[in-house]
């Protein structure tokens, strides 16, 4: 917590920069910002928890209509002027109850793994990939790409698509590297109208809050063109979906040295990874069914994890729990150069603070025990039979939501990782997903069963 005078210099700063509101913002269960906005001149009673919000009124956290309120408690250390509305600071949040930090706040959650991991000596660096379509919206509600011109099969990389959204482009890759977030590369996607920014990794706390800020960002600058962004996992489907691949390593609080990083001349599995590198990547294959759940959260989640689908090509999409160099078919990858490992479950509705917490969890855990995750799978997985998988013990993730919310559910691990609440409430609103799907009827059915019988 700041002192008064740090707050008032604080303050000071902001309205120089004209600000005159400022907004407190947690996540629900789902990722979805939620928050109240105060005035600046109450900005220090704001820093010591006067705002109040039923958390009845909220997905996730855990309360009935008769408990009392629960306070939001902003990060004053990572402020974000609105680049479209500079009236507004943004400032993620952490919820309070009764003055204490409340565990069923996600953001909570992942500074407290943080800080199990601080004991063991490791700080948690994490780089989010995030992709999205770009899209217009049509009077009945439907999406499309919106540039005619987009239409190759294989889009990837593709210039003329790239340029041709320059506009919003531009005002995203702008504001990112003003920001400070350091953009490296960004590029047209796989799929017709979708996008990939990749900015430079940080400890994971901050990457979650940038990849929450991020989603919000994009979705203002598309509406400023009339479009719609989305980072739906999978909006076509014949076309790639959204991932948002978790980049992870752990490095040495004291000395900041990567302890994932060593020459793949003296790793005997050749991948520049060290021994701890592989004990975090066993912990989270061990635990691979359970994070799934977080990874991918939701129905439409699971129409991106397939091999091929109604597509004309394989999607990329990891569909084993398995790990491997620079080959995309593993959930996990290690890519090139080694220091880091990639999970490619992850898609675009992910709550970050969530699914971090637990794969920080899994992965000190791996640590801890000594796993060995085996041998690297190079082969292009796909096309194994199932024979094959069997003799080399590579399991399917889960297929749809329900599967992996059982796996979930099933692990003991995740009571450790999250507490019993915040793991049972994941569960009830996963589950109340499900049963929601299951009650509509698609146009699929009808078109398939209403002549037919």
């Amino acid at each position: 917590m700041k002192t008064t005078q740090e707050i008032k210099h604080l303050q000071a700063e902001l309205k120089s920069m004209g600000v005159k509101y400022c907004l407190g913002a947690y996540v629900d269960i789902h990722g979805i910002p939620k928050g109240k906005v105060v005035p600046i001149a109450h900005l220090e009673h704001m820093a010591h928890g006067s705002e109040l919000y039923t958390g009845y009124a909220l997905d996730g956290l855990g309360q009935a209509p008769n408990d009392d309120e629960i306070a939001s408690v902003p990060d004053l250390d990572h402020i974000i002027q609105l680049p479209w509305q500079p009236e507004v600071a943004w400032m993620p949040a952490d919820n309070t109850f009764h003055g204490e930090p409340y565990p069923l706040n996600t953001r909570v959650a992942l500074k407290a793994m943080q800080a199990k991991a601080a004991e063991m000596g490791f700080g948690f660096n994490l780089g989010i990939e995030a992709e999205l379509f770009v899209l217009k919206q049509n009077e009945d509600g439907s999406l499309e790409v919106p540039n005619p011109d987009d239409k190759l099969t294989k889009p990837c990389y593709d210039a003329r698509g790239f340029l041709d959204q320059f506009g919003w482009l531009d005002k995203m890759a702008t504001t990112i590297n003003s920001l400070g977030w350091d953009l490296y590369s960004f590029d047209h996607e796989d799929a017709n109208g979708q996008y990939e920014f990749d900015f430079m990794y940080a400890d994971a706390l901050t990457t979650c809050d940038r990849y929450t800020f991020l989603r919000l960002m994009a979705k203002e600058y598309a509406k400023e063109e009339g479009l719609v962004a989305t980072f739906m996992p999978k909006p076509f489907a014949d076309k790639t979906g959204n991932g948002a691949h978790f980049n992870m390593s752990l490095y040495d609080l004291e000395t900041g040295e990567n302890l994932f990083a060593c020459d793949p001349a003296d790793d005997p599995k050749g991948l520049g990874l060290t021994e701890l590198g592989y004990q975090f990547i066993g912990g989270i294959i061990r635990h691979g069914k359970a994070l799934c759940a977080t990874f991918a959260p939701t129905v439409n989640s699971y129409k991106r994890l397939v091999r091929q689908g109604d597509m004309p090509y394989f999607t990329w999409a990891p569909v084993f729990n398995s790990f491997g160099s620079n080959n995309r078919t593993n959930s996990i990858r290690v890519p090139m150069g080694g220091g880091r490992c990639e999970s490619r479950n992850a898609d675009g509705a992910v709550n970050p603070y969530l699914a971090a917490t637990l794969a920080l969890a899994a992965g000190l855990e791996g640590i801890r025990e000594g796993i060995d995750p085996g041998a690297p799978q190079e082969d292009n997985l796909y096309e194994l039979s199932e024979a094959q998988r069997a003799e080399r013990g590579i399991e399917f993730l889960p297929k749809n939501l329900l599967e992996a919310v059982d796996a979930f559910e099933a692990d003991p691990f995740v009571v450790d990782a999250l507490g019993q609440e915040l793991r049972d409430e994941f569960i009830t609103y996963k589950r109340q997903e499900w049963n929601a799907y299951h009650q509509t009827i698609s146009a699929w059915e009808i078109e398939r069963y209403s002549h037919l019988f």
